[in-house]
């Protein structure tokens, strides 16, 4: 180990950032490099949430945070005591920047601009002394041959060694995170998309383009995935977060269907037993009513002619009490179970998240240093980790970021004792 404790992060990502800024303020006397193999370092946080970040969810108790992750929830308790929502707020906060929560929980900088974020994680890192290299990348990463460290080349073919290593690069299929954590012999989970929309074409959803409902719920037939919330139609299909919900869940079992499957919607998050007993007391409280003209469920009303004209032979004119039962029982089935037929996928672009990565058993989440190997860490979204759309997978990379980041900085060598 050198005098100086050279410490690389990989990846100039939220998880790579944060880890950045821990170590060198832990370490003052270190000399910290981040690496980012594009121009654009935090990337990620500037497109967030619209251009706003979500930074974290106003969801403070451990236990109850853990099951936004459908990946790594149970490996992240432990952590998230340690360093959760709560310590987001305040790290952010002691920085001049205040977050608001809103509605449903998501949290986001009171500026709504995602600049704010980013100009707090840049400002911290410069006054911490961390030196940024962007449009410079790592291609490989080995143990030092002839002592302790490793041995680093970049993409432009120089070199240089480090004592400690940190490896954020996130958990695309590309990644050279990935690809370095496995020459050193970590097993990396195959990576596939999260948090993905749905592509349907039904005539059904035709010209509803930017249509909303807040309180849907999914499922997929012949699998246990069954989500809800918020559901928007777009020019492809169907997102929202009762989709890319459902879409993290589901990830490995969609993708082992090439995105191919049946996909039933509740537009109201009803049962069909239970629209059907909202429709017939509707029926005898409005029985003169035009069906087009008045719905009992405050859907949309393009929606709700859509759902009309999708009952064969029930006309848009028709009086609620000329509707037969038989009819009645089929416009319940297109209100609380209409099935669609999803083609394929498309990344949701403000969320672009995979699951898979580096094999959470070997890591230890106490400081997010390999098993196999010590001196190299991991953090973010490169490890085999990741959450439900809300701020949930910033929060994993503030998190494990956090706990690298101390660990990569803690004191090289016990101090030498007095004469």
């Amino acid at each position: 180990m050198s005098e100086t404790l050279r410490i690389l992060i990989v990846g100039g990502g939220a998880a790579g950032f944060f880890a950045a800024i821990q170590a060198a303020e832990a370490a003052p006397h270190a000399r910290v490099c981040l690496y980012e193999a594009t121009a654009h370092p935090l990337a990620k946080v500037r497109i967030s949430g619209g251009g706003r970040c979500n930074v974290t969810h106003a969801c403070p108790e451990p236990r109850e945070l853990v099951k936004r992750y459908p990946r790594g929830g149970r490996e992240l308790l432990g952590p998230f005591t340690r360093f959760g929502p709560r310590d987001t707020i305040a790290w952010f906060e002691a920085r001049g920047v205040t977050l608001k929560t809103e509605i449903d929980g998501r949290m986001f900088p009171d500026t709504d601009d995602s600049a704010t974020i980013i100009t707090a994680l840049r400002t911290a890192a410069d006054q911490a002394g961390v030196h940024l290299f962007t449009s410079m990348g790592v291609r490989t990463i080995t143990r030092a041959a002839d002592g302790p460290g490793f041995d680093a080349i970049f993409t432009d073919d120089s070199g240089a060694r480090f004592d400690r290593i940190l490896i954020a690069t996130g958990g695309n299929k590309g990644s050279a995170g990935l690809f370095i954590a496995a020459e050193l012999g970590h097993t990396i989970e195959n990576p596939v998309p999260s948090l993905f929309t749905f592509h349907i074409a039904d005539s059904r959803l035709v010209g509803l383009e930017g249509l909303s409902v807040l309180t849907a719920a999914t499922s997929v037939p012949g699998t246990k995935l069954a989500d809800g919330g918020p559901l928007l139609v777009t020019h492809w299909g169907l997102s929202g977060p009762a989709i890319l919900k459902l879409s993290a869940w589901g990830a490995r079992e969609l993708a082992a269907r090439d995105y191919k499957f049946p996909l039933l919607v509740s537009w109201t998050g009803d049962t069909p037993a239970r629209a059907l007993e909202t429709l017939t007391a509707w029926r005898h409280a409005n029985p003169r009513k035009q069906v087009s003209t008045l719905n009992p469920f405050a859907l949309p009303a393009r929606l709700w002619e859509r759902l009309i004209a999708a009952v064969p032979g029930l006309s848009p004119e028709a009086q609620w009490a000329g509707i037969s039962k038989e009819n009645l029982q089929k416009l319940a089935t297109q209100v609380a179970a209409s099935e669609f037929a999803v083609e394929g996928k498309s990344l949701n672009k403000e969320e672009f998240v995979t699951c898979g990565g580096v094999r959470l058993r070997e890591v230890d989440f106490k400081t997010m240093e390999s098993r196999l190997i010590p001196g190299l860490h991991f953090a973010g979204e490169v490890l085999d980790i990741d959450g439900v759309t809300g701020g949930f997978n910033f929060q994993a990379a503030w998190t494990t970021g956090w706990l690298a980041g101390q660990a990569l900085g803690a004191t090289a060598r016990p101090p030498t004792p007095p004469l």
